[in-house]
């Protein structure tokens, strides 16, 4: 199975920051080991290294891993209490009115649908502080920034909010984007099937600042939109862009 390129955004000999690509696990897969995942591939090229975080599979974007024992214990304690900038960059459906906001819904497990998530009353503190990036007719692009770091936390609060991603299949209603659906007198030639412009979670890992393990510095990460984020915003620009008022 071909290996996805990774782009390395950051290394020395205590932390190695990688771009994860969308469809890249970052564990190896429970029941079938030989699906590229990102520890695999950086055991193979580093020797031991370990995962201080994890990405959803089909989420893009900045990931840290630490080189050595001592390094991923600084870094994990960070994690843990909540000591590491984590800035999410979401493209959800419809028109966020709101500049920016906080989301403070809990979140628990669903027990009516196995490894999903739902808010809850019972479940546990989830807290994330949204801002408006960009709005486009049918979209809108949002900094979510995580102060607490629930499973799938974005996803769920985004949806609970009445904007769910643009394309998330468990929380939303699309499983991909179509041009076809802002393009007028769209046209696909006879015999072929259109192609989405982007069909995994519109989600992407933007940046994380946290503090050097050996140096104490705080240090900034920053990982590029892979193509098909990119894409999709620019054709959202071209064919959904906001609409101008005639009125001064």
């Amino acid at each position: 199975m071909k290996q996805p390129k990774l782009e390395i955004l950051l290394e020395d000999n205590d932390v190695l920051v990688v771009s994860k690509p969308p469809g890249l696990l970052s564990l190896p897969d429970r029941f079938d080991p030989s699906i590229p995942n990102l520890r695999t591939m950086m055991k193979e090229r580093y020797g031991e290294i370990f995962i201080v975080h994890r990405l959803d599979r089909e989420t893009s974007g900045v990931m840290i891993m630490a080189k050595t024992a001592e390094a991923h214990r600084a870094l994990s304690e960070q994690f843990e209490h909540h000591q590491v900038d984590k800035r999410y960059h979401a493209l959800v459906r419809g028109i966020v009115e709101r500049d920016a906001f906080p989301i403070d819904i809990p979140i628990a497990s669903d027990p009516r649908r196995k490894g999903l998530m739902k808010p809850s009353a019972r479940g546990k503190e989830a807290r994330t502080e949204v801002q408006v990036l960009q709005r486009f007719r049918v979209a809108t692009l949002l900094e979510c920034r995580l102060i607490t770091g629930r499973t799938h936390q974005i996803r769920v609060h985004c949806s609970a909010i009445g904007h769910p991603l643009l394309v998330d299949p468990d929380y939303g209603s699309s499983k991909e984007f179509l041009l076809s659906t802002i393009k007028r007198r769209f046209n696909v030639a006879k015999g072929e099937t259109e192609r989405p412009i982007i069909d995994r979670l519109t989600l992407h890992s933007r940046s994380l600042t946290f503090t050097h393990p050996s140096t104490g510095q705080a240090v900034t990460v920053t990982a590029d939109y892979p193509r098909d984020l990119a894409a999709t915003l620019q054709v959202l620009g071209k064919y959904a862009a906001p609409y101008t008022s005639t009125w001064d």
